[in-house]
């Protein structure tokens, strides 16, 4: 019992225990119920939250591709931005273009205006297909006939002054003026090439009648030079020697050069006493005439030159691109000093093929052909009479250095036409030298007595005096040549020594001392060594074969007078 007792009370402790303990029992009873109703409401709330998130996300997927779909549009729109910009610019004529062209006279105003009115025209042309460029295309055309017409009266005023005066300085026109304007000649061309080619054949007609005019004056007014002092053509056996003899002219010689005295001008004719060489005339006609030929053909070559291309910007007045020149018919003191310059390449018409060069050879004919002309008819002028050999093979020389200096200027049809006078010169050299054998040859022939002719007389002041005229021409051919050898040159003076040496031969033929007969070869001989040791071209190598001849010849004739004064000291004994 004490056992049943005992468990009994353990049990009514534990009861009165866990009955103590009931309100906290019912308290974290009712805290677990409100834990999982919280619970319960937390799992709805992340449920519903989750089913949010997925929509946000779409709507952030969706905003992306939104997103991206503008910022492709963005990009599209700033890709053609500047192309739209660009043809809306290009398609739109801006009011002061217009006004330039329609209320305003040309200018250097209308150099730009017209590049930018030619590029228009051309976008225009380009942009055909756009409606816009359609219907601006009327305006534009209207702007260019009207900035045509005025182009064409402009150019045409500024031949004026040179149709009125031939005093008027035609280089100081073409740099100063024609060539700033170069690039309205240029819109012509290209936009309306018969009002260029109207212009072009203006003044063409206008420079072809100034260059006729002045060049007419000029080259009478050197004929009348010309006529006071005659070259009479001598021959080498013509005088005796009383009045001096022949003598080496170095002043005349200078006019083969570029480098030298200065051209005649033309109020010098109005003097009556005024004289010059014929060579001191022609070296200033065709000075003159490179000078202003050459510049001519620089200028149509810079200014008439066809260009396919979009036009360039306007071109500076630059005197370099022409070959500064002398005043038509007047060159001054300083006219070797405004010489061209070879080393300059700009703007030469050098750079052209002979497709671009062959319209402007024609222009430059049709401007200079009588110009051409009075030149050809002065040179045969010239010849008629024959002048001597020596001016002439001066005149020769200068008309090389001319085409030498033409070649460096770049003007072919001036330098073909220096090659035809050139020709015309060497047949009359070559003709005069033999003139000059052929009368030593008759001279020493006719010394030979037969039975039907008497023999010429010779005397030793004549036959000196030839010597003398050899030795002249000689020395006057050596400066004259830059080249050791040249046929043409030498092979006459060659023919022309062999003749001197037969008649110093024949003169003293007749004498039957032989010792006097020597002695007066020898003489002779001396005569020549003399003339040619007495300058500054002894060293010259032709001189010194020249001189070694006549000195074994010499030589010659001192053995033979020894030889026989020997021969009659053995004979006496």
């Amino acid at each position: 019992m004490t056992q049943d007792t005992r468990s009994a009370s353990e049990v009514g402790q534990r009861s009165l225990f866990y009955h103590g303990q009931a309100k906290d029992f019912v308290d974290l009873h009712e805290q677990v119920e409100t834990s999982v109703n919280l619970l319960d409401s937390l799992e709805s709330f992340l449920s519903t939250f989750q089913k949010d998130l997925s929509s946000v996300s779409g709507q952030i997927s969706e905003l992306q591709e939104r997103s991206k779909d503008i910022d492709n549009r963005l990009k599209s729109r700033r890709r053609i931005e500047k192309p739209l910009s660009s043809l809306l610019s290009d398609l739109a004529i801006p009011p002061s273009l217009a006004v330039t062209i329609l209320d305003t006279d040309v200018g250097e105003p209308w150099i730009a205006t017209i590049t930018d009115l030619e590029r228009r025209l051309d976008i225009l042309k380009v942009r055909s297909r756009v409606k816009a460029a359609r219907d601006l295309g009327d305006v534009a055309e209207g702007l260019r006939i009207v900035a045509a017409t005025k182009l064409r009266t402009f150019f045409l005023a500024l031949l004026q002054p040179i149709r009125t005066s031939v005093t008027t300085n035609m280089q100081v026109m073409q740099t100063s003026i024609f060539v700033k304007y170069r690039a309205l000649y240029v819109f012509l061309q290209r936009q309306a090439p018969n009002v260029a080619s109207e212009v072009q054949k203006a003044y063409t007609s206008t420079a072809r009648t100034y260059y006729e005019t002045g060049f007419r004056r000029y080259v009478r007014s050197l004929g009348w030079i010309k006529a006071r002092t005659p070259e009479k053509p001598e021959s080498i056996i013509s005088g005796n020697g009383d009045n001096g003899g022949p003598y080496l002219d170095q002043d005349r010689l200078a006019y083969a050069k570029m480098d030298g005295p200065s051209v005649i001008l033309a109020y010098m004719a109005d003097d009556k006493t005024h004289e010059e060489p014929i060579e001191a005339i022609l070296r200033s006609l065709f000075l003159v005439l490179m000078d202003n030929a050459t510049a001519e053909y620089a200028f149509i070559a810079a200014f008439f030159r066809s260009e396919s291309f979009a036009p360039p910007p306007a071109m500076e007045t630059d005197s370099a691109i022409f070959s500064p020149t002398a005043t038509l018919l007047s060159p001054d003191i300083g006219f070797d000093d405004r010489r061209s310059n070879a080393g300059s390449e700009i703007a030469r018409p050098g750079f052209m093929d002979k497709t671009e060069r062959a319209p402007l050879d024609a222009i430059w004919k049709q401007i200079l052909d009588p110009v051409l002309e009075y030149c050809k008819t002065f040179v045969t002028t010239v010849l008629e009479p024959m002048p001597p050999a020596v001016p002439l093979l001066t005149m020769i020389r200068l008309t090389e250095a001319v085409i030498t200096e033409v070649q460096k200027r770049d003007c072919p049809p001036l330098e073909n036409f220096l090659f035809t006078m050139r020709l015309q010169l060497w047949p009359a050299f070559q003709k005069i030298m033999s003139e000059h054998c052929d009368s030593l040859k008759r001279l020493a022939e006719g010394r030979i007595t037969s039975y039907f002719s008497r023999a010429t007389s010779t005397t030793d002041a004549s036959v000196a005096n030839i010597c003398n005229r050899y030795v002249v021409m000689f020395n006057s051919f050596v400066i004259l040549t830059d080249q050791e050898e040249e046929t043409m040159i030498f092979s006459n003076l060659l023919r022309l020594r062999q003749e001197l040496t037969k008649l110093i031969a024949c003169h003293t033929e007749n004498i039957n001392d032989d010792v006097a007969k020597a002695t007066k070869q020898s003489a002779m001989y001396e005569v020549l060594l003399q003339g040619l040791n007495g300058t500054h071209l002894s060293a010259h190598p032709k001189s010194q074969k020249e001189i070694a001849y006549w000195a074994e010849k010499e030589e010659e004739a001192r053995r033979r007078i020894v030889s026989i004064a020997q021969s009659r000291r053995i004979g006496k004994r």
